[in-house]
Parts: structure tokens; sequence; C-alpha cells
């Protein structure tokens, strides 16, 4: 089996939303996902300005098997921008292809050719398959730090306390 990776075409929307929605019955929310495509091309592919967001695809046979959404982070400690990683999803009938792999391996090198120093991402502690495929590539895990969020009526709530 021989699998692709690519930098992701607007013509690979509607397969991106498809895994996305497909990633999000995967971790047991599968109502949370309210992307449309015209949101991906907005900051994937923008019609003005620099896209903020990018994306790989894994291909198989003419197919989108896979995916790697991503943006540049920055690091107050190294000065530097690195990559976070905000989703990687192969379709469950290619898991084991090396399709994950592949796409975590073309981000490395995407690291290494512009002298990004790193590569981040968050997995859901449950995810006991991902967590092992992760740290068999070297991966560790950065369990000092707990992840934090303001969603929802919390952030507007708060946004609105804050105005003087």
């Amino acid at each position: 089996m021989t699998v692709t990776i690519r930098e992701a075409e607007p013509t690979d929307l509607p397969d991106i939303l498809r895994l996305v929605h497909a990633l999000a019955v995967y971790e047991k929310e599968p109502d949370a996902v309210e992307a449309t495509e015209a949101d991906f091309a907005a900051v994937m592919f923008p019609e003005n300005g620099h896209a903020n967001t990018f994306g790989l695809v894994a291909e198989f046979a003419g197919e989108v098997i896979g995916i790697a959404i991503w943006f540049h982070s920055f690091s107050t400690w190294t000065g530097r921008n690195g990559i976070w990683l905000e989703d990687l999803f192969v379709a469950p009938e290619h898991r084991g292809s090396g399709a994950g792999k592949a796409l975590l391996g073309r981000l490395a090198q995407i690291c290494q050719e512009r002298g990004l120093p790193r590569l981040e991402w968050c997995v859901l502690k449950w995810n006991k398959p991902s967590i092992g495929f992760y740290e068999s590539l070297g991966a560790k895990p950065q369990d000092e730090w707990e992840t934090y969020r303001l969603d929802g009526k919390a952030l507007t709530d708060f946004a609105d306390s804050s105005r003087g």
C-alpha cells in the first residue's frame, strides 16, 4: 500500500471536512463540529492576505484517507515559531497503513526545513492507541501542563465583564 502525502488544496475541502466529522465521531462528540468548507477556505486559502492554517492530506489510490491540520505556534523561551498540530486523523479502515506516521514525518520535515524547533499537539487521555503510537515515535507527554479553554458563554461573559 503506497500512501502519498501532499499539501492540501482547495479541492480537498470536502474531504477535510468529511474527516473532521469522522474525527468528532471517534472523539465521542459527533455533533460538535460547527466548521464549514467556507470556514476552512477562509483560513487555509484566503482570497486576501495569507493563510494562517495549513493542511496535509494522505492519499491512497486517489482517495484522501488522512489529514493533518496545523498552524504556527510561538515559544517565548526559544524566541521562534513551531508547529502546533491541531488535528491528525486517518480514516479507521486505513489505520496501520503508515499514513499517520507519514503525515507526522512530513510535519517533522517541515520543522527541519524551516528551522522550527518544536512540533506539538494534544491527545485525549483515554486515547491509548494514539498515545502508544506517538510514544513509539519518540514523542514525550508534557504532563506538567494542563490545557485550559474559555469558549461559549464563559468566553462571552468574561469578555463582557472585562470591558471598562
